[in-house]
């Protein structure tokens, strides 16, 4: 009986170390798919995150731009949700270029 309780345990530290060395991946190699993984509370956390982002992980700016960013979160889930194996980062850049392109049509600048 503890043969059979090792096996699972070590079956089970085996599926838990290859989903955590799955999400060590940087946001920028994600595609919608992971993304979408991500518990949805946590979603725009993640886009906040990764819109002051470079590609290269470093901070992209000093500021946030949160009535910017509150646009870009719903458009984010949604488009990845119509094209999961799409790149997620490609999505969020599509989202911040329709947002600042809406913005300069409105006369705003972000």
């Amino acid at each position: 009986m503890k043969r059979i309780y090792f096996i699972a345990a070590a079956g089970l530290a085996f599926y838990a170390t290859n989903v955590v060395a799955e999400t060590k991946k940087p946001t920028s190699n994600w595609t919608c798919e992971e993304f979408l993984a991500v518990d949805d509370q946590f979603q725009p956390k993640v886009i906040y995150w990764s819109s002051a982002q470079s590609k290269k992980g470093k901070p992209h700016g000093a500021t946030v731009d949160i009535e910017g960013t509150e646009k870009v979160i719903p458009m984010v889930i949604d488009n990845c949700k119509k094209a999961p194996q799409a790149s997620y980062w490609d999505k969020l850049k599509d989202a911040w270029k329709k947002v600042e392109d809406d913005a300069k049509a409105l006369g705003k600048k972000l």
